[in-house]
């Protein structure tokens, strides 16, 4: 114990990785360990501000005066420049005042830790994450147009066929297909370019329904012209509610081409069905995409709302589809469940409580037909 006791009176002062130095009243440096003499070179008889920061006069803010005129323990952050190197460092300071028994502080221990190493690894996180977000809205947009893509090959291919049987209502529908398809895309841009900016829904009275229309107009052709058959099932009627109508569109785009692409995958020979829901249950919109494709099993299910995970192949997917449909149910005040069985199919659900629902923002007027319209099992009527 002597010689334990012996050590830390002669030895701890200059032995710990830590820069110590005393400072008087006068702010002059008094005695300094060998750490902060190997990082601010000969110290003693000058001001702790001209060592640590090359000031000719006291800090403004300093935090010893404080220590010194009531005798307290403190910490702080500080900026300043390192003797030997002169380069700008970052250091935590702790300020331990020797207080004599009479209560006067002619002396404050500043013991400082240069974290400047730690500084410069949370600004390259911030800039990793400034990246990773630049990438998360560019592969946002990918996967939005993606889906548009989609609607366009659909409109294309009831164009060409259209000519091909010389059915002029079947080109005016493709036609008006891919005309609605161009405007989502630069509508899509902007959307995903606002979620980076945390974009808020653009909430306004809208028709349930007429989301599940424009998602049913976007796929149908294309679906079809995969063996794949799209079922409808609206019930009509709904009350209108306040809704982001784009924005419920853009999930509900996301779940059924997710659930084309479940039956384009499922290596059984077999044909397939996506069938599209709507209806009000308890004062709630719930929507639901149900399909009898591949399905997923306990692991993938797991990480289905993950960033970028996708099981689709860095070709085909960017595993954000999930993510922004969460976000905006989650803007809506709703909720997004499914179930899945491995060889079965999945069913995604989203349920909109009228309760939880945003206020309109005023930033559209246009509602479309007010308490729905019937509907045949396809959809119709379409364009």
């Amino acid at each position: 114990m002597k010689d334990i006791d012996r050590w830390l009176r002669t030895k701890l002062f200059d032995e710990v990785p830590v820069s110590i130095c005393v400072i008087d009243r006068q702010f002059q440096i008094v005695k300094a360990n060998r750490q902060f003499q190997e990082e601010y070179g000969p110290s003693t008889r000058r001001p702790c501000y001209e060592v640590y920061k090359g000031r000719q006069a006291r800090c403004d803010d300093c935090a010893a005066v404080d220590s010194f005129r009531d005798g307290r323990i403190r910490s702080r952050e500080e900026q300043g420049t390192v003797g030997l190197h002169g380069g700008r460092a970052h250091y935590l300071v702790h300020m331990v005042p020797i207080v004599r028994s009479t209560g006067d502080v002619p002396y404050v221990i500043e013991m400082s830790t240069d974290i400047t190493p730690v500084k410069r690894l949370e600004q390259e996180k911030r800039e990793a994450e400034r990246l990773a977000a630049v990438g998360e809205t560019v592969a946002g947009i990918a996967h939005g147009v993606k889906n548009v893509l989609m609607g366009l090959e659909g409109g294309m291919y009831a164009v060409t066929t259209g000519i091909e049987r010389q059915d002029d209502e079947r080109i005016a529908r493709g036609w008006a297909m891919l005309q609605e398809n161009v405007t989502r895309i630069w509508r899509s841009v902007k959307v995903f370019l606002d979620f980076a900016k945390g974009r808020q829904a653009q909430v306004a009275p809208a028709d349930p329904n007429e989301p599940v229309r424009q998602v049913i107009r976007m796929f149908k052709e294309k679906a079809g012209e995969a063996g794949i058959e799209i079922r409808v099932d609206m019930e009509p009627g709904i009350p209108i509610a306040p809704m982001d109508e784009d924005g419920i569109a853009t999930c509900l785009a996301n779940l059924v081409s997710n659930a084309i692409d479940a039956c384009r995958f499922d290596r059984r020979a077999r044909p397939h069905v996506v069938t599209v829901t709507s209806r009000e249950v308890d004062h709630t919109v719930v929507y639901e995409v149900a399909d009898d494709g591949q399905g997923m099993d306990y692991e993938i299910s797991k990480q289905v709302f993950s960033q970028f995970f996708t099981t689709k192949g860095s070709d085909r997917g960017t595993g954000l589809g999930l993510l922004t449909t969460k976000k905006i149910v989650h803007q809506h005040g709703g909720r997004i469940s499914f179930t899945s069985a491995e060889g079965k199919g999945s069913t995604f659900r989203i349920e909109l409580p009228r309760d939880a629902l945003p206020a309109p923002t005023g930033a559209r007027t246009d509602v479309h037909a007010a308490g729905g319209r019937d509907e045949d099992s396809e959809g119709r009527p379409h364009d």
